[in-house]
């Protein structure tokens, strides 16, 4: 069998065509703003009826040309993720094989957004969210990322091969590489090369992001679940409580983050018990929230609220014992039968919280201190609402905006800080698939092989670059409202 080509086949037609309709748009662009410089400028005319009058002349050519060459760009990329799928295995070469292992994933992208456009009235915010191209785009890097997750991690597919297997003679293979007989695997090619242990780079990038997507949401929502719990009474109730809350998180803000993950995940700190103990106080914070709010809302219905509350704390109690139980370590006193999961990088979770947490304090403080003084706010103080109450279903939902925007650019940061933790090797195991070690196993023979480190660089770019545009385009919609 013979090593893969990035196009094969059908690059033979594709690539001659994208290559000239591309040079076409630049040529265009090109004339384009050389025209508009030596030209005056064109004042908008309405027609009869109410719409624009197109431009005329060279220039209204010269855009119609460009949207008929953007939109033959946008169909020849199409055909590279679709004619693949119903040709031969290895005719449409490395990229055609990438195409067609990522099939789960562009239908559950194609479900989700035709869903979500056709009953994107009833969706709220994330509806208008189809309204934004910037939301749109982002949404749907990030969503590429968290399908490949879940069909990666919970079902077994997409990767081709054990992302922890060496297989000999493929060390810094290069990209399209013949696998050698006997070698396990779903198809019988590295598609992106073996790196400097001769793992197959294609499923180490698509595993690592079971780790990205699993951990910095999660992360990132215990972080938010302990600055809300916090930064609502200081800045509710203001005083020397808001002084000391406030102390402490510049306190901790004040330390680089590097240092403190570093200070955090040494096996000398570790080995004292600290992560565990910061875990068992920060872990507790969706426990105290989600009690206080099931609380607040039903209190005047006394027996509903015990139905709900003693359920939900009761298996939330069974989650959190089980998050702070690890073996080993200086809380460890579940049994086996009791303990459900055994979170393998709780250090790193914890720092992950413990660095972000400060921060969404300080947001939500600093939005309470805003909010407390409108009209509503006086209102159910008037009704004799209490003070949680006012702050969890008043004051809250007037700041998700805000709260919602940050949240997405708060993963982003996440992923970046994970990508720097596995890139230092802080915390995690050196076999990790995450982006970070990855990289920086890469890193190593750069100027020699650019193959390994530039797959997981990639995917960490994408990711950052989906959130942060998602995160405009919830900011862009949410600012209409």
């Amino acid at each position: 069998m013979d090593p893969l080509s990035w196009t094969g086949g059908l690059g033979a037609f594709l690539n001659p065509a994208l290559a000239i309709t591309a040079a076409l748009c630049g040529i265009v662009l090109v004339v384009q703003t050389g025209l508009r410089m030596g030209s005056a400028a064109v004042t908008l005319q309405s027609n009869p009826d109410g719409t624009l009058q197109g431009r005329g002349g060279v220039l209204g050519a010269l855009d119609t040309a460009l949207i008929y060459l953007v939109w033959a760009l946008v169909a020849l990329l199409l055909a590279y993720v679709t004619v693949p799928l119903v040709m031969p295995y290895g005719s449409a070469g490395i990229l055609g094989e990438i195409t067609r292992r990522l099939l789960p994933v562009w239908i559950a992208l194609v479900a989700t957004f035709a869903l979500s456009i056709r009953f994107k009235r009833r969706l709220g915010l994330y509806g208008k969210l189809f309204d934004s191209t910037v939301g749109m785009i982002g949404l749907a890097l990030v969503l590429f990322w968290v399908y490949v997750a879940v069909f990666v991690g919970i079902f077994d597919m997409i990767v081709t091969h054990d992302y922890l297997r060496q297989v000999s003679g493929l060390k810094n293979a290069l990209p399209g590489v013949v696998a050698p007989d006997g070698t396990e695997g779903a198809i019988p090619h590295y598609l992106l090369g073996g790196d400097n242990l001769a793992r197959d780079i294609f499923s180490r990038v698509m595993a690592g992001s079971v780790f990205v997507i699993a951990i910095a949401p999660l992360a990132t929502i215990f972080a938010f679940m302990v600055g809300i719990t916090l930064g609502l009474p200081a800045g509710y109730y203001g005083g020397k409580f808001d002084t000391a809350l406030s102390f402490a998180a510049n306190l901790i803000l004040a330390f680089p983050v590097i240092l403190l993950f570093y200070l955090l995940v040494t096996p000398e700190i570790v080995q004292t018990g600290i992560p565990s103990y910061m875990a068992a106080f920060l872990f507790a914070f969706p426990l105290i929230f989600i009690g206080v709010l099931v609380n607040t809302r039903y209190y005047t219905q006394p027996a509903k609220r015990n139905a709900i509350m003693l359920p939900v704390l009761g298996s939330l109690g069974w989650l959190y014992l089980s998050a702070i139980n690890a073996s080993g370590t200086v809380i460890d006193f579940l049994p086996a039968w009791a303990d459900l999961f055994d979170i393998s990088v709780l250090v790193v979770f914890v720092s992950v919280v413990f660095v972000n947490a400060p921060t969404v304090f300080r947001i939500v403080r600093g939005l309470t201190l805003d909010l407390r003084t409108r009209d509503y706010v006086a209102a159910a103080q008037t009704r004799g609402e209490g003070a949680w109450y006012i702050m969890l279903w008043e004051i809250l939902p007037n700041a998700r905006g805000p709260l919602i925007v940050d949240f997405c650019l708060r993963i982003g940061y996440t992923t970046i800080l994970l990508g720097t933790l596995g890139f230092f090797g802080l915390g995690l195991s050196s076999e990790s698939p995450d982006w970070g070690t990855t990289i920086n196993e890469g890193r190593k023979l750069l100027l020699i092989y650019i193959h390994p480190a530039l797959p997981p660089a990639m995917a960490l770019l994408s990711l950052v670059l989906g959130l942060n545009l998602l995160a405009d385009g919830l900011r862009e919609e949410s600012l209409k409202d």
